[in-house]
């Protein structure tokens, strides 16, 4: 056993990212590949990761009135075609279902039974939701309606990794609509502020934020807030993104109401999403070579504990203390495990390493007679001899400076490899050879960015809320641009 997991090696992330990043999942047995083409399975502890997102999700969501509801995984072909730049979007990704059973034929199962009209296996649920919407609003007084579900999607990608793009994913996807267009436009900014406070601070990783380009914004949409953040290879990741959709969908399926002077209008609406692709930028942002990090407050196990021993009355009386820490741990809300498993206790430090766990007790004889433990944290692997009394305030206040340096060394990688230039010829070279963010200005002609793309494989990540009014010259064509965006090579 103990030969196994040292023979389970990672590949240096400066020599391979890609195989480096599969390596990590396999390592810390977050997920593994299954049977059906591009999808994965997601294994107790990579869904753990997720479940401790999703709890910090519907928290802040019902915080602010939105309510969870559940709707249907087959959405009607004819549903999308309603909204022509929605369906344009997404017809190339859908997994379409054209026959409701199967019959045995020479030995083998076949299609049966057409359905009259298609099903597409929901890529997104706009169209499902604003239909049932049209059902529930009809007063001034049904607004606003704020809703939100917890679901999987199926997109039929051509290129799949594992979190970060997958034929079947899990999200969370709320959809809202809103009696005036401030009041949409004050959702969306509301909830790309919820996803703000996820990322930032329970998962450490620092972004830039701001709305996308007319040309990298979600079909159907008057326009997209995204979070953007910088991968330790330079990449950016989009981590979530709130859509202002106006009234595209509530015009193409009657979303409408009578206002109080008994009117028509039609509702504004929004739509805002994350999904397991966060677990990718997870992986991304804070590992190394020897595994996972996670960062302590999105860690399913904040700290394990690992008994030392030899003989059967070196075990009980070890056990004991363990006993009494994990009660104490326990009552202050730390998650741990107590690693209980016989053999000696190196293949245990290293699999926890691994699985990214942010603090490691250990507690054996010698210990227990000088009345305190060894603690090492996963991401300094300094060890620490921490007197009884003094440890549960070491715990954490330790899980706190992870969580803080985290943070920290995210931010500063963001903003070391941020770069501003003017001149086309630099900027396609820091894309080349710094890669990160480039930031420069760019003109409202879409050919300009669909040039940049073409020429150097990089998109515009967004364009950033807190930047200054004056104007600058674009960074292709050299006219005046007026706003300045980030740009860099993407998942």
């Amino acid at each position: 056993m103990e030969t196994k997991e040292y023979e389970d090696k990672i590949t240096p992330r400066a020599t391979d990212f890609s195989d480096w990043y599969l390596d990590i999942i396999r390592v810390a047995d977050l997920a593994e590949n299954s049977p059906v083409r591009g999808s994965m399975v997601i294994k107790p502890y990579g869904y753990a990761i997720w479940e401790n997102v999703q709890k910090f999700l519907d928290n802040e969501f019902k915080k602010v009135d939105v309510q969870n509801a559940y709707f249907p995984l087959l959405i009607p072909k004819s549903f999308l075609e309603k909204e022509a730049e929605h369906v344009e979007g997404f017809a190339k990704e859908c997994a379409v279902v054209t026959h409701h059973r199967l019959e045995e034929k020479d030995g083998k199962l076949v299609p049966a039974g057409e359905l009259e009209e298609p099903y597409v296996i929901r890529p997104t649920s706009e169209t499902i939701i604003y239909d049932a919407f049209s059902k529930w609003v009809r007063s001034y007084r049904d607004l606003p309606l704020l809703i939100n579900q917890w679901a999987n999607v199926v997109r039929w990608e051509m290129r799949t990794r594992p979190f970060l793009r997958t034929t079947e994913f899990l999200w969370q996807e709320g959809h809202t609509a809103h009696a005036t267009k401030i009041e949409a436009e004050d959702e969306a900014i509301l909830m790309a502020g919820v996803y703000k406070k996820l990322i930032e601070e329970e998962l450490a990783i620092s972004i830039v934020s701001g709305k996308k380009t007319d040309s990298e914004k979600f079909a159907g949409a008057d326009y997209t807030i995204t979070l953007e953040a910088l991968m330790q290879d330079g990449k950016a990741l989009q981590t979530c993104t709130s859509h202002m959709l106006g009234q595209n969908f509530s015009k193409s399926f009657d979303v409408s109401f009578l206002d109080e002077k008994q009117e028509k209008q039609f509702a504004w609406t929004t739509s805002w999403g994350l999904s397991t692709r966060i677990i990718g930028a997870l992986i991304m942002s804070h590992s190394d070579d020897k595994g996972l990090v996670l960062p302590p407050r999105i860690a399913p196990i904040q700290v394990v504990i690992i008994p030392i021993f030899v003989s059967e009355e070196d075990k009980i009386n070890v056990m004991n203390k363990v006993a009494e820490i994990e009660k104490t741990l326990k009552e202050n809300n730390i998650r741990l495990k107590i690693d209980k498993r016989e053999g000696r206790p190196g293949f245990k430090y290293f699999e926890w390493e691994k699985k990214g766990v942010p603090l490691r007790i250990e507690i054996g004889p010698k210990d227990i007679a000088n009345k305190s433990v060894v603690a090492v944290d996963r991401i300094s692997g300094n060890k620490e001899f921490i007197k009884e009394e003094e440890l549960l305030n070491f715990v954490t206040n330790k899980l706190k400076d992870i969580q803080d340096k985290l943070f920290e060394n995210s931010k500063n990688f963001r903003l070391e490899n941020t770069r501003e230039t003017d001149l086309y010829e630099e900027f396609k070279n820091l894309l080349e050879s710094k890669k990160g963010f480039v930031y420069s200005y760019l003109c409202e002609d879409p050919k300009c960015e669909e040039k940049i793309k073409e020429e150097t494989m990089a998109t515009a990540r967004c364009i950033p809320f807190d930047q200054d009014i004056k104007t600058g010259e674009c960074i292709f064509c050299k006219k005046e641009g007026n706003k300045k965006v980030f740009f860099a090579k993407a998942y």
